[in-house]
């Protein structure tokens, strides 16, 4: 019998135009801080997520594991697994699949994902 998922909290990376204020803020860095808005709208510590999924539409210049680099920007344990998507335009929905599908199969019961 599969758990029932939910998402408690969301944020996302803000909106730029080409070349603008944002275009030196490396992928990771974004990424953090969309993790550190989801967390902090529900008080939720770093500590308690099990698991991060993030989609990078594109890889090429952000060095390695861009999920990875992410979460420790936000503040998760190096313990935490994480794991980078690329589906390109789809990474991001890829990610939040996974981790249902993960919450859904008993696997965690907290994952960051987007």
């Amino acid at each position: 019998m599969s758990k029932d998922v939910v998402i408690v909290s969301a944020a996302r990376t803000p909106i730029g135009s080409f070349l603008g204020a944002l275009s030196t803020v490396p992928a990771p860095k974004l990424g953090a801080a969309a993790i550190k808005g989801a967390l902090n709208k529900i008080n939720l510590k770093p500590e308690m997520v099990q698991e991060v999924l993030m989609g990078n539409v594109v890889q090429a210049g952000t060095g390695q594991a861009p999920a990875r680099q992410a979460a420790i920007y936000a503040g998760i344990p190096d313990s935490v697994p994480c794991t980078t998507i690329n589906k390109v335009c789809a990474s991001g929905m890829k990610a939040v699949m996974q981790a249902a599908q993960s919450i859904a199969l008993g696997d965690a019961d907290i994952i960051v994902a987007g």
